[in-house]
């Protein structure tokens, strides 16, 4: 498959060389240059066996590949996965059911592609024999750190560095990232949210003199945020398996058309959603669930979005995030693909932290799309019910969900079958889940993961239990402006 830009000032180029760039040329983001249309039948059969044969073939639709080498990213990658299901779907009730995107390495769904993207690089630097090795830098809101930094570590021909917001994200996540091994990794804290962190990621990727250095050490730049088309279309396969799963198993008819709740931050796992929409998939509507960094609602409630507002930070910290990247994806869609028209909010977006749609173009997302948020108390309280009444423990990110999805039942009164998109395993934000649960609070985030496991009977997975004895690899924070500086020296300390 070819892609495009967003921005559309480049020639279409092929999917697997867009994994490699990251990002366009021009600034845009990569889009398929047109939509497959999926076979449902063949999808159920799939969804009869292994998660990973039916991504192989999702995969297959967007990326020129040997079926075969296809078949063994996905084995491979979902080989880590401490469930032999991969995507276990849980049901809380006929109408609501659980995805649980939580047993990959890291313990969050961003495994689900990031298990998958660093063995497409592989490849893909192979199908286009670039001589220049692939440095990858990826800004994080938490989760996406460490899902990259295992996926990439000691992959061949591959350099990683992570920056995250310094103080915004939670005390495990932190841990997860600072302690992470590997000889091509480096992970850095900024003084600033994650806007800041990734603002000044993308700068990086404009900047030319950094690109002059880098091709002088041997490396050109790609990501690993959902921005790169390669970690976006591992997600589409996920829905496509609920769906298939759920159909497969009589919980819905054939053609259906049911609800995904999402919670959201970037758009990234959202916009997933929406790609298998148009694909094919029977979707009612994609639920957008933010927290109260509640730019998206705003955005598909009243046509406007405004990133100039408080930065609020929450127990759901991947989704503190008020500048959603993969939004732009979603605008050149619905818009027609009006590069156009896409460029200038984006330009405005850039100068002045807000942009407005037309009420057409409103009109036409909420066709598909329905938003909400929920606050810290809605949140919390979300947590505690869910193990209360179904003995289910939940995250805060997917407490966000589940909130949500009651707030769009009691407003629409639509009765159809909703699956809540989970996305971390409650263990990662320790302290915030054992204080919803039992009232406690606890500074020592181990010790409060103990407690958590006597109050609920549910135990510690060993990636967050092992963290207690790893030394701290990756102490450096830095300041928003000096994030070039780190890159440079990473990059030296690579060529010794």
């Amino acid at each position: 498959m070819q892609v495009l830009s967003t921005r559309g000032k480049m020639n279409a180029i092929p999917a697997t060389q867009a994994v490699l760039q990251g990002i366009a040329a021009d600034g845009g983001l990569f889009v398929p240059e047109t939509f497959p249309e999926i076979d449902l039948e063949e999808m159920k059969a799939y969804a009869a066996h292994e998660y990973d044969i039916l991504a192989a073939r999702v995969l297959q639709y967007f990326f020129d590949m040997d079926e075969a080498a296809l078949a063994e990213i996905t084995q491979q990658a979902y080989g880590t996965f401490d469930d032999s299901r991969v995507v276990p779907i849980k049901e809380l009730s006929p109408a609501e059911y659980v995805m649980e995107l939580t047993h990959g390495p890291t313990l969050a769904f961003k495994d689900m592609a990031l298990q998958v993207l660093p063995r497409l690089i592989r490849r893909a630097l192979d199908i286009h024999k670039q001589e220049e090795n692939v440095l990858i830098l990826t800004a994080t809101s938490g989760d996406t750190g460490k899902a990259a930094l295992e996926g990439f570590r000691d992959v061949p021909r591959t350099a990683i560095e992570v920056f995250y917001p310094a103080d915004g994200v939670a005390t495990m996540q932190k841990l997860q990232m600072v302690t992470q091994e590997g000889g091509n990794v480096a992970v850095c804290g900024v003084q600033g949210n994650f806007d800041d962190a990734q603002t000044g990621v993308k700068a990086l990727f404009a900047d030319e003199t950094l690109k002059a250095f880098l091709k002088k050490a041997g490396y050109t730049f790609s990501s690993a945020n959902s921005i790169n088309f390669g970690r976006l279309i591992p997600q589409v396969a996920y829905y496509i398996y609920a769906y298939a799963k759920l159909a497969a198993d009589g919980k819905i008819a054939d053609g259906e058309e049911i609800n995904f709740v999402v919670p959201t931050g970037n758009f990234g796992n959202i916009l997933a959603g929406y790609y298998a929409k148009r694909m094919g998939l029977p979707v009612k509507k994609l639920i957008c669930a933010s927290n109260g960094n509640n730019v998206l609602t705003d955005f598909f409630n009243k046509s406007v979005y405004d990133a100039n507002r408080p930065f609020h930070k929450t127990m759901s910290p991947s989704m503190d995030i008020l500048i959603s990247s993969n939004l732009e994806r979603l605008l050149f869609e619905v818009t027609g693909r009006d590069d156009a028209q896409v460029r200038a909010w984006m330009e405005a977006l850039k100068t002045s932290g807000k942009y407005e749609i037309p009420q057409e173009t409103q009109a036409q997302l909420k066709g598909t799309f329905w938003a909400d948020f929920a606050s810290e108390e809605e949140t919390a309280q979300t947590i505690r019910e869910t193990f209360g009444t179904h003995g289910y423990l939940i995250d805060p990110h997917t407490a966000v969900a589940k909130c949500v999805e009651e707030k769009y039942r009691r407003e629409t009164g639509d009765d159809a079958v909703c699956v809540v998109v989970s996305t971390a395993n409650p263990y990662k934000f320790t302290q915030d889940v054992l204080r919803c649960i039992s009232g406690q609070d606890e500074d020592d985030a181990f010790r409060a993961a103990q407690l958590l496991a006597q109050a609920t009977g549910t135990e510690i997975p060993p990636q967050i239990a092992d963290l207690q004895e790893k030394p701290v690899l990756h102490p450096d924070v830095v300041g928003r402006t000096e994030l070039k500086s780190a890159v440079e020296v990473f990059i030296e300390r690579m060529g010794e």
